[in-house]
Formats: structure tokens, sequence, C-alpha cells
């Protein structure tokens, strides 16, 4: 799907001779793809492509590999999650057991799973479970099911806003260190900021 968007010639890469050395290699990096998967299996990465592609309502392969991947290097560290309910599992143990979960619905609705349906089949199972209305299952009790939504809608949200060509349909400059901001009134703009051009 083509993005519309009111910067068409804008591409925050061109600035990033302004950036720190660490700056310029992190966001680099977004651009560069894994050859595979830590954690996901091909078929989980499938359906982790046609779950985040509709919730950011783009399928272009490159902002799309960039999400899977980088839920796929949530789920491999060993950095801690923060709080989380009794009931609901670790973060890993939670995103793959909801991967299943969804296939299984998928199959028992369709018959057959989920990244082969159809966008509007794939979009009714979304709202659904957005909206806690499935028949709730063993494990896949409403609580666990409202994590693994929220969840995976945070680590999509978050890889998706973070990619280089995100930043330039939205008009983002990247990051403002060192160079810092000078015209800081309502309304104007550093040179460097991108202008609507539509």
């Amino acid at each position: 799907m083509r993005k519309m968007t009111k910067y068409p010639s804008f591409d925050v890469m061109a600035e990033r001779e302004h950036w720190d050395l660490h700056t310029q290699s992190i966001v680099s990096d977004r651009l560069v793809r894994q050859s595979q998967h830590q954690v996901l299996s091909l078929e989980e990465a499938e359906l982790l492509r046609s779950w985040c592609s509709r919730l950011v309502d783009d399928d272009r392969a490159e902002m799309i590999n960039y999400v899977i991947e980088h839920i796929d290097t949530t789920l491999s560290s060993s950095t801690g999650e923060g709080q989380r309910k009794p009931e609901v599992p670790r973060q890993r143990e939670l995103i793959l057991r909801g991967l299943q979960a969804v296939d299984k619905i998928a199959e028992g609705f369709h018959g057959q799973p989920f990244h082969h349906l159809s966008a509007l089949e794939q979009r009714e199972i979304m709202k659904n479970i957005a909206e806690s209305k499935l028949p709730l299952t063993g494990e896949w009790t409403m609580t666990v099911q409202n994590e693994w939504f929220s969840k995976l809608l945070k680590l999509t949200v978050e890889a998706y806003y973070s990619h280089p060509t995100v930043w330039s349909e939205i008009g983002y400059a990247g990051p403002a260190y060192p160079r810092g901001y000078i015209r800081t009134d309502r309304g104007q703009l550093d040179p460097w900021e991108a202008k609507p051009e539509l």
C-alpha cells in the first residue's frame, strides 16, 4: 500500500551526518534486514506479517519485516518486562501461545491458518480478540487475551514508528542531538525539518 504523505520528497536519512555516530549506527541498522529469526518459526512470522500489516494498515515488506524482527528480538531478549498480572505468562510465552491460539481460532472459523484468510476475515478475528468477544478456551482467558493484544499492539507500533521511512512520511526529521532546535516558537521550523509540500 502506498502511504499518503505531506512530505513526498523528504528523506530523514539525508540528515544522518548531523547525528552522533552512535545514533547514526542505531538508525541505519533499522534499514538492514536479518537473514533469519531467533525465536519465531516461519509460520509464526507469516501470521505476524498479516496481523501487524492490519494493525498499522501497511503491507509494505520493508516496514513489516522490521516490525517482525523487532518482535523476534524482543522475545529473544533476557531483559525484564516490568509488571505483569499474576495469571499472565512471561512475554515470550504470552506472544507465542497467543499466535497458536489465533491460528486455532482461524482454523475453527474458516478452516485455514490466519495468514491465509482474506483481509476481511482477518479483521473480523482481530476485532473480536480486541473486544474480548471470542469464546474463552483453556488458558486463553479474557485477561490473557487482552494482555496479548495490548502487548502485540505496543510492539508493532513502537517498531513501525521508529522506521526511518515512516519518519520521513510523517515529517519527523530524526534525532535533534547534538544539533538541537533553534526555532522554538509555535509554527516555526528549523531549516532541516520537514516542510509540508501538499
